[in-house]
């Protein structure tokens, strides 16, 4: 029979990473079918064609002949959300609310108001989240009716406040991911010449550190700070690095997002003096990559694809399900419930830590049943007052802003925008909001009930 994996937001130029993940893990993977659910039918079947395609010429498309007569993998294109859930076992989610026009509005609004536009934080992420929240939690209702056992794996931006609403009002069995803390480590591992040593991570989504990094029985983050260790840059993020005295203030390795909080001024006199924000600049990588993928002769991922800042998202994704299949209990970077593991936090606080995942760790992330589980690891005396409050503050924020998603409510939102270290002046809050509110207003009916 094999599991079956539903994919929202299958329009999207990244599911060929999931497919090419599914396609390396195709002999420790039995995978019945794969669900592509979109609302824009011209790119499901741009994309699904070539998903289609990627999964033909490989293993899990000609396992009839394999495997003591183990049907193919079925691939099922779908504008419907209840038909691609129905049953599945793993729904993962890579949702774009308002698709990339949006993005581009809540990069370029905000620096007319002197503001950071930036797609995942400050007022622009704020109101990706105002968007996206009501979206993923809809599904998660539907799951509840349609796969009640399924886990929710959410790549939507913003990733942890997105898993923060979602788990404080569904009980469907979710965790929140990202690319950030795999690519944090390899440019770890690279630096050391080995991928032997125990790292030491936390942080919420896209405000994470690498706070130790032991080898041998010796740590050497003093030694990565000292040197002014390079952290991992993604393409959507412009990132000179982090300078020495920068690392020794914060205490650890900061995620390339850190940039916005520690150099705040210098990147947003970049982006004013940019000749178009990074959507423009996706936008056009998007139309180059549909063109690409409509060929039928295309059936493998083309590297054009890693321009657009997804790197090892299948990689995150696809060995967080092959460690809920098996036995073992692996370590994977999500987005969960702290559950105590970080007593500086709330235990209902939704943070960015390693957890045990495995049909052999203890359940603690979901819902009773089902498979696998999902536990936060705990971390103990942690002591550095800096990523202490850090986090907290945007904690703060990141509840009131899920106040102001599910309610409509724009005091909350005005609070929330207060908090956060990106904005703060209430006046360009009120001023950007408003604009910005009127831009997205299709998006956004619980504001304007």
């Amino acid at each position: 029979m094999g599991i079956d994996i539903a994919v929202i937001g299958a329009g999207s130029t990244y599911t060929p990473e999931i497919i090419e993940g599914l396609v390396a893990r195709s002999g420790r993977l039995g995978i019945g079918s794969i669900r592509l659910m979109d609302i824009d039918e011209a790119k499901l079947g741009i994309v699904g064609g070539l998903a289609a395609r990627m999964i033909g010429r490989s293993p899990l498309g000609g396992r009839s002949t394999l495997g003591g007569g183990v049907p193919p993998t079925r691939v099922v294109l779908t504008r419907d959300l209840d038909e691609a859930l129905e049953g599945a076992d793993y729904v993962l989610a890579q949702v774009r609310v308002g698709r990339l026009a949006a993005r581009i509005e809540d990069e370029r609004i905000p620096l007319r108001h002197g503001l950071i536009g930036q797609e995942t934080t400050g007022i622009g992420g704020f109101f990706k989240g105002l968007r996206t929240i009501p979206v993923v939690l809809d599904i998660a209702r539907r799951m509840e009716r349609l796969c009640p056992e399924a886990w929710l794996v959410n790549f939507s931006n913003p990733s942890g406040m997105v898993a923060q609403a979602v788990l404080g009002e569904s009980r469907i069995r979710m965790v929140g991911l990202c690319n950030n803390a795999i690519n944090m480590y390899r440019e770890v591992a690279r630096w050391l010449g080995t991928d032997r040593a125990e790292i030491g991570y936390l942080g919420l989504n896209h405000l994470s550190w690498i706070t130790s990094i032991v080898l041998d029985g010796r740590d050497r983050l003093g030694e990565a700070l000292a040197a002014g260790a390079a952290g991992h840059m993604p393409a959507n993020v412009p990132h000179s690095g982090f300078d020495p005295e920068t690392l020794r203030v914060a205490g650890g390795l900061p995620c390339a997002y850190l940039t916005y909080f520690y150099y705040r001024e210098k990147a947003l006199a970049e982006q004013l003096a940019a000749g178009e924000t990074r959507g423009q600049v996706c936008m056009g990588i998007e139309e180059e990559l549909l063109r690409m993928y409509a060929d039928p002769g295309l059936s493998t991922k083309p590297t054009q694809l890693s321009k657009r800042g997804g790197s090892l998202y299948s990689e995150a994704a696809i060995s967080l399900i092959e460690s809920l299949e098996g036995g073992e209990r692996d370590v994977h970077v999500v987005n969960l419930r702290s559950g105590g593991a970080l007593d500086f936090m709330e235990d209902d606080d939704v943070v960015e830590i390693p957890a045990a995942v495995g049909r052999g760790a203890p359940a603690g992330s979901g819902g009773p049943g089902g498979r696998g589980s999902c536990e936060p690891i705990p971390v103990r005396g942690f002591s550095n007052r800096h990523i202490i409050s850090l986090m907290r503050a945007v904690k703060s924020y990141e509840r009131h802003a899920v106040k102001a998603a599910l309610e409509g409510d724009r005091a909350e939102a005005l609070r929330a925008l207060a908090i956060h270290p990106l904005v703060g002046d209430l006046d360009a809050a009120r001023s950007c909001f408003d604009e910005l509110l009127l831009a997205h207003r299709a998006y956004l009916p619980r504001f304007f009930a």
